[in-house]
């Protein structure tokens, strides 16, 4: 829904653009241009961001069924690993062999 407020508040701006500013054609067309980019990168941009969270979700809910997590070359399970929330970060418990380990969740598979 972003999306949708987010190009009609740049067609508004490119009619006013348009309508009351005296500008060259070329120029209006490079603002519109210039403008077509930016929306498109943000898009791009968040897109990319949700696949990153969704692929972390399904990590932390693995994790969170007792399941075992591949990390690079780590197997990651809650009984050697605590998950820090605040960070989505695994920290190595005590008395293990990864004491203080601590591995990103964007990096599990």
């Amino acid at each position: 829904m972003g999306y949708i407020y987010g190009f009609i508040i740049a067609g508004i701006l490119l009619l006013a653009m348009y309508y009351f500013i005296e500008l060259t054609t070329k120029k209006k067309l490079s603002i519109a241009l210039a403008f077509t980019l930016i929306i498109m990168t943000a898009i791009t941009y968040n897109n990319h961001k949700k696949k990153q969270q969704e692929k972390m979700l399904e990590v932390i809910i693995k994790y969170k069924q007792a399941k075992n997590i591949h990390c690079g070359d780590r197997d990651i399970n809650s009984s050697t690993y605590s998950l820090s929330i605040g960070t989505y970060t695994f920290i190595g418990k005590k008395n293990t062999p990864h004491y203080a380990e601590m591995i990103d969740a964007l990096t599990c598979q």
